[in-house]
């Protein structure tokens, strides 16, 4: 596969953007250093983070290590620029809970590239960007394919990224990118999980076929496949649980302990079943969160899980 060597798990750090909520002062400066104790060297972040907030606490936890030792892609297709209108509001409406200072402003043109790696090298206090995502183009497509990604292309030849590719939570567009550009990564969330494997159908046998490496994000969906027993209360892509979701969910889990194992062990193990998924990228808000992500990748879970978990319908054989 193409692309750095990101290893089998990342940080993924929007919550140093505060997101939902704000991070403490003195808790934020401890994840960075827990992800690093826990061997995670990838760390995935964008500008839409916080508005530029993720990306600066990133750069800080980041400076004095090694560069050659770790690896951040961050995004472009929303350009921060200053809010004119700026009368002490919080960006919360967006998710996260800093203020409003700045606004995001969609381009995925090759001046928006540009204009947006320009911000993100200067928040994150980098020379160069390891791996550079397009940032949900889902109506920007042709866009992201005629601006976006030529200029991507250039940057890449030129050294200033080492790799580029795109992020986001549908596999259609991905798997057309896939097919018609020089990409060498792609990032799918939520949609090659233990609950919604639609991205086996199209992505996945197109980025194997291409030599692209797949990033798994939102492994858990938002929350549901975060813990042992699936709740009514949890998020399902950002959403409520539908009746039948939560049902399958605690099938799901049913398995999972009568094989002694955990339900977020085995979403967060899944994806790298496939042999396109290089990696996953779990995100967390505390230093507890993170050890205890890197935790779930350590533990063995039995091969008969997944053939009774085949068996009983819940998962789609890999091809």
């Amino acid at each position: 596969m193409t692309g750095p060597d990101l290893g089998r798990l990342g940080y993924g750090v929007a919550a140093l953007g505060n997101l939902y909520e704000a991070v403490p002062d003195e808790l934020w400066p401890q994840c960075v250093p827990a992800a690093w104790d826990a061997g995670i060297r990838y760390f995935d972040v964008a500008p839409h983070y916080g508005l530029g907030l993720a990306e600066e606490r990133l750069g800080e936890a980041l400076a004095g290590r090694p560069r050659d030792e770790f690896v951040v892609s961050t995004k472009v297709g929303r350009l921060l620029e200053p809010n004119p209108g700026y009368a002490g509001e919080t960006d919360i409406q967006n998710l996260f809970d800093v203020p409003a200072t700045r606004r995001r402003v969609l381009d995925y043109s090759r001046d928006g590239v540009l204009r947006s790696l320009e911000g993100s090298l200067e928040r994150l206090g980098l020379d160069r960007i390891d791996l550079l995502l397009v940032h949900d183009p889902d109506d920007h497509v042709e866009e992201a394919l005629e601006g976006a990604f030529p200029a991507l292309d250039e940057l890449r030849s030129q050294g200033v990224i080492g790799a580029y590719g795109a992020g986001m939570n549908q596999s259609a567009a991905l798997t057309r990118f896939v097919r018609e550009t020089d990409l060498d990564v792609v990032m799918l969330a939520g949609r090659y999980t233990l609950l919604d494997q639609s991205g086996a159908t199209d992505l996945l046998p197109a980025a194997l076929e291409r030599g692209v490496a797949v990033i798994a994000a939102a492994v858990f969906n938002s929350g549901l496949l975060a813990t042992d027993r699936p709740s009514a209360s949890a998020h399902f892509d950002y959403g409520a649980v539908p009746a039948a979701v939560l049902e399958r969910a605690s099938r799901l889990a049913d398995v999972a302990e009568r094989h002694g194992v955990r339900l977020p062990e085995l979403a967060a193990q899944f994806p790298l079943r496939h042999p396109a998924v290089s990696t996953v990228v779990l995100g967390a808000a505390t230093p507890a969160q993170i050890t205890a992500n890197a935790a779930l990748l350590a533990v063995p879970v039995p091969e008969g899980v997944w053939a009774e978990l085949e068996q009983e319908g819940l998962l789609e054989p890999i091809l």
